[in-house]
């Protein structure tokens, strides 16, 4: 029996660049939407930092996806660009608040051409208020958001965050909007235009730091380190070992018994200081040496192999070449190797979102090349003519810039 996907049949048009919007656009097609990525003729931004071959971002972020080159500055490219939506079900776009609108190609032209349309747009801090204009890259709006204050060593400079939290958690934001304003359409025949900011998006994963702000608790320091930075427990921290680092997290006052006895230091638990809870709270500096002492002697598979036995949180600290090989995520199919055209052999991941009677997330196809398929979709949706498709290269409407003129 053929399971179909929530989303097949539908038509998404991309105009995702790096990560936020793409990555909308990913899950989407993961859940069995056609998604076309609609790029100018220079490409998407990712594609252009790597001009030899595709950066493996730009192919993670666009399994699944048809590119379309289409230059929306010229008016046939814009006139095909409307014939288009008025096909699709979805359109996605990340640019900054307004530059649609000056395209000629904005919410209100857009849905007065295609009433069911579905338009979700994410941009940096929304469609109005005084930040409305400022520019967002996922550095900048980390900062704003307060994520680069809450990280970072209590003595030490903020720092930004490794991960691109801002852009990913925006994207993710965009997708469920999308999703709800479609469920919605099915009872009113009507679209609707979606609206993330990814400001507002990043502001909701500080419960920890806004918590202590909205509780009136001037104790907590704005950076913790690794360090929970609302709750005062120990040990709570990344520890030393003598390849590399370990998590470990003493939730219980068993769990610190059980370390105690692991540590050789029976003698701790009758230590008034470290007896509790509250005590070890005041003393977390000691305590992090304590651990540390012992970590740094064994090496990182001695050292969570002895605390998954005493039943002690704990995890390794992965290099990112560690977790490209993480025989969980090998286990769980997490990895697959696509056939890139121009990269070849490339593992990229599925969804983590999971439907177990919608389908299989899976790679139907890989990332495409710059408009890899532009010829055929315009030629299948819109009865484009060889001769038609030939003259829009000519002039430059879908010739993308790595194409020499003919």
């Amino acid at each position: 029996m053929i399971i179909s996907r929530p989303l097949d049949g539908m038509l998404v048009l991309d105009l995702g660049q790096i990560y936020n919007g793409p990555y909308c656009g990913l899950q989407l097609g993961f859940m069995g939407a056609r998604v076309l990525k609609i790029e100018p003729p220079e490409g998407d931004v990712v594609r252009r930092r790597k001009r030899e071959v595709e950066p493996w971002p730009l192919v993670m972020l666009n399994s699944n996806k048809e590119s379309v080159v289409l230059d929306l500055k010229q008016p046939r490219g814009k006139e095909i660009f409307l014939e288009l939506v008025a096909q699709a079900d979805v359109l996605i776009e990340n640019f900054a608040a307004g530059v649609m609108d000056r395209l000629g190609i904005g919410w209100e032209v857009l849905s007065k051409l295609n009433p069911r349309l579905v338009y979700g747009g994410s941009s940096g801090f929304g469609l109005d208020g005084p930040y409305r204009d400022l520019p967002a890259m996922d550095v900048t709006v980390q900062a704003m958001s307060g994520i680069t204050n809450a990280t970072g060593d209590a003595d030490g400079p903020p720092t930004k965050a490794g991960a691109a939290v801002c852009d990913f958690l925006a994207g993710i934001h965009l997708c469920a909007g999308i999703l709800g304003a479609l469920v919605q359409r099915e009872r009113t025949g009507k679209g609707q235009r979606v609206e993330v900011a990814m400001h507002e998006a990043a502001v909701t994963s500080l419960a920890s730091a806004m918590g202590a702000v909205m509780d009136g608790d001037t104790n907590v320091p704005d950076r913790t380190g690794n360090r929970h930075p609302a709750l005062a427990m120990a040990p709570y921290n990344t520890y030393p070992c003598a390849d590399g680092y370990v998590a470990i997290f003493t939730a219980a006052e068993r769990h610190w018994h059980s370390m105690c006895k692991m540590l050789g230091r029976p003698e701790l638990l009758d230590e008034p200081g470290l007896s509790s809870t509250i005590g070890r709270a005041k003393r977390m500096a000691e305590v992090d040496d304590i651990v540390s002492a012992w970590t740094l002697k064994r090496s990182k598979a001695e050292v969570l192999k002895r605390l998954n036995e005493a039943h002690v949180p704990c995890a390794p600290v992965k290099t990112a070449r560690e977790v490209a090989t993480d025989p969980h995520l090998e286990a769980r199919g997490f990895w697959v190797d696509t056939n890139h055209p121009r990269r070849g052999k490339t593992r990229v991941p599925i969804s983590a979102i999971r439907l177990h009677t919608g389908g299989k997330s899976e790679i139907r196809s890989p990332a495409p090349t710059l408009g890899q398929h532009t010829d055929s979709i315009l030629g299948e949706l819109l009865a484009l003519k060889a001769d038609e498709l030939a003259r829009l290269r000519a002039d430059g409407v879908t010739r993308p810039v790595t194409e020499k003129k003919a």
